[in-house]
């Protein structure tokens, strides 16, 4: 029952805690008087002193995105970026990361395995851009490699665009030379057009036709009646401004293509749908590499010299000097062949004949010199005594992959002149194989161990020229051709994030 208040009935009110003096210097004269203990790991924790590590902890601005780049052991790492980062900063991000030997030709590709296609992203695309346009549930990816064919077009224009794709424009003044041309492409991005047949094929089939294209700076264009250029037989297919192009792999089986030289465009603005791939396939890799490099240059103009430029331009690390060897810092056109026999001096071979004489009796002098150096150098070394296994730790080696991997690491990675890499030989037992680039084709020589005095050599020339280990065959070929077509310049370069 309800009782009236009392005067002698006390209900609870709310109390006031003020602090308490007496217990804060309690704790205060505690914490003194315990030692302090120095963290032994002040590199692991965070300025916080959190034991929680740094790298595990967002970035305190909001402008930073998480995103996944693998490298081509399908290994992955997972970098913050800002909103802005281009493909050059992401690039160089990732070099410091994987402590890489050098910072040239990196570059990060947009892969789409699942439609077989890839694209060399431009240094100067804003990375999350162009990932904001993949789709949620594809398996599109960023893979981070070498590319040294990014810029070849620059260094070596008549590789790329064979004087009879390239014809008059209506910019261009009437009557100039195919090599003209190439120069203003180069320069401009717009002046000649590009023309020539490419397989195309049909929409919702697998059948491809022929079809003659234009490329100008208005768009790309498909003549309905052979190679004819008049306006009425000229039909619209894309946009230049907002196209991307990519490379197809495995174009035979996927898309039942008539070459291995596939290309596709699409548009830069919407997800990457079979439905809206245009592809056409090319007779060769060099007509493929002229129209790809054309796209290029159209789309982008003076934007991709100022990128060459740049790169150029990048100030070289103790570690790139080091590395830095004669045949990629100087020009092959810019050497010459001397003769130091003389008194005087020494002097520059003119004639032809007498330079190819001096050399191959160089080259005769030095395989001498070397064989009796090894001699000397291993005097103790049994006939069973195995080769040195220096290459193993060396970039350009890759094991046991097989000869279709090499060709497509070397594919991916440009196949420019130079560019090479050894394998161990599926065929032949203790054998080692040179896969070696030339004029957009990739050449495979045999590299056999042999005896000699005892001792076991290497050799790729029937015993003519013998090596001690892979490292100084393939450091006397980056000097010198021997049997090769080119010296070795690019090795092909497998990164581990």
């Amino acid at each position: 029952p309800l009782m009236a208040d009392s005067a002698g009935v006390r209900r609870s009110q709310p109390i006031f805690i003020t602090s308490n003096s007496f217990f804060r210097v309690r704790r205060e004269s505690f914490s003194s008087s315990v030692p302090s203990i120095p963290n032994p790991f002040p590199e692991l924790c965070s300025p916080s002193k959190s034991p929680v590590l740094i790298s595990s902890l967002p970035p305190q601005s909001s402008d930073k995105h998480l995103i996944k780049v693998y490298s081509e052991d399908s290994h992955s790492r997972s970098v913050w970026v800002s909103s802005a980062a281009t493909a050059r900063e992401v690039c160089h991000m990732l070099v410091q990361t994987a402590h890489c030997s050098d910072q040239e030709n990196w570059a990060l590709l947009e892969v789409h395995p699942t439609l077989g296609l890839e694209r060399c992203l431009e240094d100067h695309e804003v990375v999350l851009e162009v990932q904001a346009s993949w789709s949620i549930k594809s398996d599109t990816r960023f893979v981070f490699c070498k590319n040294y064919a990014k810029y070849e077009f620059f260094r070596k224009p008549m590789l790329f665009f064979p004087e009879c794709m390239i014809s008059d424009s209506a910019e261009a003044v009437k009557g100039t030379t195919p090599s003209t041309l190439i120069q203003n492409l180069l320069k401009s991005g717009a002046c000649p057009e590009i023309q020539g047949f490419l397989h195309l094929k049909e929409p919702s089939r697998r059948s491809w036709k022929k079809v003659h294209f234009f490329l100008r700076r208005s768009g790309l264009y498909s003549s309905t009646k052979g190679s004819s250029k008049e306006p009425r037989h000229l039909q619209y297919v894309a946009d230049l401004e907002g196209l991307n192009v990519y490379s197809v792999v495995n174009s035979r089986k996927l898309y039942g293509a008539p070459t291995d030289f596939t290309f596709c465009i699409k548009s830069s603005r919407s997800q990457v749908r079979s439905s809206d791939l245009k592809m056409m396939c090319a007779e060769n890799e060099q007509t493929r590499r002229c129209w790809t490099s054309a796209l290029r240059l159209f789309k982008h103009g003076k934007q991709l010299q100022c990128n060459y430029q740049l790169s150029n331009s990048a100030p070289l690390t103790p570690t790139r000097l080091e590395g830095k060897r004669l045949t990629e810092s100087t020009s092959e056109t810019s050497l010459v062949a001397m003769d130091f026999s003389g008194k005087a001096g020494g002097r520059v071979i003119q004639n032809l004949a007498e330079a190819q004489s001096a050399e191959q009796e160089e080259g005769q002098a030095w395989r001498a010199q070397r064989r009796e150096a090894l001699r000397c150098s291993l005097p103790n070394l049994s006939s069973g005594a195995r080769p040195s296994s220096l290459h193993v730790s060396q970039p350009w080696f890759h094991g046991g992959v097989s000869r279709k991997e090499a060709q497509r690491l070397i594919e991916k990675q440009g196949l420019v002149d130079g560019m090479f890499l050894i394998r161990e030989s599926q065929q032949h037992a203790q054998c080692f194989v040179l896969s070696l680039c030339h004029k957009l084709k990739i050449k495979h020589y045999l590299v056999i161990p042999c005896e000699d005095g005892g001792r076991k050599y290497f050799t790729i020339d029937d015993g003519l020229t013998l090596f001690i280990d892979l490292l100084q065959l393939v450091e006397f070929h980056q000097i010198n051709k021997g049997i090769l077509p080119v010296c070795l310049k690019h090795p092909c370069v497998c990164v581990v994030l």
